[in-house]
């Protein structure tokens, strides 16, 4: 396993980043990868990183940052290391409401009263032990709790799948998961087969409602957005028609003084809050349609 070069800078609006990113594309020695992404920091920056399987050009790097406005690169060297094996030794079970989500080393500490999703590490974001995870499987439990039944249930930026699969597990009720990255597809896909509901989890890759899974068919009664606060105020006009009159919409990856504008937005599209959690600084949302 040979080493990792990175290059990150930031950047104070989206256009600004992805026109970076465009143009790091095209560097030599290109990278191998370029992300642009909004910090979860609420700075309100977006970060651009490239990485390379060689020392990238300095002086390149430097010119790029200074014709798009962006702070100089900062260059760093990655050693190799087998980050799925770190994560399946340092990660243990983690408990939300009656779910918890564990990795096949756990398996036998799993009480049986409770529901349990295997998440493997893999190349996807998702392990249910971040507290947005953790929030919306709270907020999972709570409408259970309460004695909402949904038909149709959908995950958008769905990552590993474990949103999708718990309300499939919790209900036996068929769930859409849906991320932009193929990767991510492909690791919600294998986990659902691996909890038992690979026949009532539809996996699909596309960005917000662009997959047609989830455009086609009924409005669904149940959808998560476990994503950033940006994109889940330009998600809120197609929730407006993909949320069936009544449903819930369970909202998270909002720092907690972001919670309050995403709300607002939300609100200005139809929807009412129906409840709030907070777990160690972070906000998740059950709106009401």
């Amino acid at each position: 396993m040979s080493a990792t070069w990175t290059a990150l800078t930031t950047l104070p609006d989206i256009e600004a980043a992805d026109l970076l990113a465009q143009a790091l594309e095209r560097l030599d020695p290109a990278p191998t990868g370029v992300a642009a992404f909004e910090l979860e920091d609420g700075s309100g920056l977006y970060e651009v990183g490239g990485y390379f399987t060689e020392k990238p050009d300095e002086v390149a790097l430097a010119l790029l940052a200074a014709a798009h406005g962006a702070r100089g690169f900062a260059v760093s060297k990655v050693e190799p290391r087998d980050w799925v094996a770190q994560v399946r030794r340092e990660l243990s079970p983690v408990r939300a409401g009656r779910f918890v989500a564990y990795g096949e080393h756990d398996a036998h500490r799993i009480p049986s009263n409770l529901i349990g999703l295997r998440i493997e590490a893999a190349m996807a974001f998702g392990t249910g032990h971040h507290a947005t995870t953790q929030g919306c499987l709270m907020a999972l439990d709570r409408l259970a709790r309460g004695g909402f039944r949904p038909r149709r249930v959908a995950d958008v930026g769905a990552g590993t799948g474990v949103l999708a699969m718990a309300a499939a597990k919790l209900w036996r009720v068929r769930a859409v998961a849906s991320d932009i990255d193929a990767v991510a597809t492909a690791t919600a896909r294998a986990n659902a087969a691996i909890n038992g509901v690979g026949p009532l989890v539809r996996c699909a890759t596309g960005a917000g409602f662009r997959a047609a899974a989830l455009r086609e068919g009924p409005a669904f009664e149940l959808v998560f957005a476990n994503i950033l606060a940006r994109p889940l105020k330009r998600l809120a006009p197609d929730m407006a028609v993909r949320v069936a009159p009544g449903g819930r919409a369970i909202l998270s990856g909002l720092l907690d003084a972001q919670a309050p504008g995403v709300e607002a937005v939300w609100r200005g599209w139809g929807f009412s809050r129906a409840a709030r959690l907070r777990v160690n600084g972070w906000t998740t949302l059950t709106l009401r349609r």
